[in-house]
């Protein structure tokens, strides 16, 4: 009895220093950025998204063709602006507008990673569209994995303010980050200790006059498909793509893509300025 009782206050006295670990490391676990500055691409121009806290963000842009909407990208916790341009190929080729949202904290850009902070640079990215005279109205916000909490919150901004965006397209979403940390660490209290949330589906909630594309495959081992397609259920314009035999790294692949083009071109986007 007395060895059994020790053997339980070990193995108490572990999974309680487990957790102070991951609390203590969940920042860097969430936000592994990448601090590769990869060169200008090839048809991009580099421009700087100012933060409501003083940060100067490097960011690239491509400017649409006459009459075609510009699509603002936030990528995945682990992506570049290198990347993000890939994952946008199609995209851009078509002659649509891009921009390329780097965060605080990856690429050598200043400051630390958090929610709180990717909310601030999401402003500066819709300031900065403002500003060049490119209206909600003729921007599509695209938010891959993470970048969709982003995404979701850029739009709730705009539709607060009574200006909504043309679209929303989620890659690979999830309902919220507490809700896909406790389906991996299944047994630890996510839900207790993790300090974000990116809660995609109650903003969902809030969007019903925004149309909607998500996108998902059906074997992404990181963030399950059942997470877009319960999110595909909430707003009342949405379209579900699912992408056979794809996982976490759809939104690289050239049919994730060209949908994503053939999509935003079937959209009938004012021409508002």
């Amino acid at each position: 009895m007395a060895t059994t009782v020790r053997i339980l206050a070990v193995l108490g006295v572990a999974y309680l220093a487990v957790l102070a670990i991951l609390f203590a490391l969940q920042s860097s676990l969430i936000y592994p950025a990448p601090q590769d500055v990869p060169p200008l691409t090839p048809g991009y121009s580099e421009v700087r998204l100012e933060t409501d806290d003083g940060l100067s963000l490097r960011a690239f842009h491509q400017r649409a063709d006459h009459g075609k909407p510009t699509v603002l990208y936030f990528h995945g916790n682990g992506g570049t602006l290198a990347g993000a341009s890939v994952s946008n190929g199609a995209v851009a080729q078509a002659g649509l507008g891009v921009l390329l949202v780097e965060y605080r904290g990856y690429g050598g850009n200043p400051g630390e990673p958090s929610e709180d902070g990717f909310y601030l640079d999401a402003e500066a990215a819709l300031r900065w569209l403002s500003d060049e005279g490119i209206a909600p109205s003729q921007t599509v916000v695209t938010g891959n994995s993470i970048g969709g909490g982003v995404a979701t919150f850029a739009v709730q901004a705009l539709v607060d303010r009574g200006t909504p965006p043309a679209a929303l397209i989620l890659i690979a979403p999830f309902t919220s980050l507490p809700d896909v940390a406790s389906q991996t660490f299944w047994w630890l209290p996510v839900r207790v200790f993790l300090n974000e949330t990116f809660p995609n589906r109650e903003r969902l909630g809030g969007l019903a006059q925004v149309p909607v594309l998500i996108q998902h495959g059906t074997i992404d081992n990181v963030i399950e498909d059942s997470h877009g397609k319960a999110l595909a259920r909430i707003p009342q314009v949405a379209e579900f793509q699912s992408f056979d035999g794809s996982g976490h790294a759809l939104s690289f692949e050239q049919r994730s893509q060209e949908a994503r083009r053939d999509w935003i071109l079937a959209l009938r986007v004012s021409d508002t300025r």
